[in-house]
């Protein structure tokens, strides 16, 4: 985050913002079959639309981060906007830029994460852990596993269903080895990644002050629940590829 960023306040999205990914998704319709045509016209709807982008998408999130890492970041991670394009080398979608904008403040991927994104479908806000290498994979389930802690998560999982969030992440279609079929917590040691997320149609909020409320009001719905990831899965402590 530049001091630029820093110094900028958060007055909500720009009113084209919507527009900006709508415009964007048609254009990258025709590029999960690779067409050197399609993704040509992605590229030059993106430098077309580039100060729209800056001006409605990117430097709002940019404020809106830089407003809310004093109260979240402290003591759990750090912040960051990601980039808009896609990296495609595995994929079989080769168009080449994100049809979203995201935000998150982590200690390292799979240890926690507040995030929040916006896109054509409006706000989205999530936290929790989005991804496990083996270490991290094998402390959750080691800490699912015991009473105490795996019924803690299961305690924070269901307050935050009564408060209309939904629960989600990658699972087995089987029980992990060794676990016994009648386990009462298999349904959370079926988990490989484990989040809660919330979202908002487009509306007035998404342009106004106010949706850095909404995030707030979110980030701080999901403090127990990171704090949890961060004690239980923290940071891998394998290299990434």
């Amino acid at each position: 985050m530049g001091r630029k960023a820093a110094e900028q306040r958060f007055e909500g999205f720009g009113r084209g913002v919507v527009e900006f990914f709508e415009g964007l998704e048609d254009v990258q319709d025709g590029c999960l079959s690779g067409s050197h045509q399609e993704i040509d016209n992605a590229k030059t709807y993106w430098n077309d639309h580039l100060e729209l982008y800056r001006d409605h998408v990117r430097r709002p999130m940019e404020a809106l981060l830089a407003e809310l890492e004093p109260e979240f970041a402290p003591g759990f991670g750090r912040g960051k906007v990601f980039r808009p394009h896609r990296d495609v080398r595995f994929s079989n979608d080769k168009s080449p830029y994100k049809t979203h904008c995201g935000a998150v403040i982590e200690p390292g991927r799979g240890g926690g994460a507040y995030y929040v994104e916006v896109s054509a479908a409006g706000l989205l806000v999530a936290g929790g852990c989005f991804h496990t290498e083996s270490d991290q994979l094998a402390r959750f389930r080691t800490a699912v596993d015991t009473s105490i802690h795996g019924e803690r998560l299961r305690a924070l999982l269901d307050a935050l269903v009564r408060q209309d969030w939904e629960i989600a992440g990658e699972t087995l279609r089987s029980r992990p080895r060794g676990v016994a079929a009648d386990h009462p917590r298999l349904d959370l040691l079926r988990h490989r990644t484990l989040y809660a997320f919330r979202s908002w149609e487009p509306e007035d909020v998404l342009h106004e002050r106010s949706c850095l409320d909404r995030v707030r009001e979110s980030w701080a719905a999901l403090r127990e629940l990171n704090q949890w990831c961060a004690d239980h899965i923290g940071v891998s402590e394998k290299k990434r590829r």
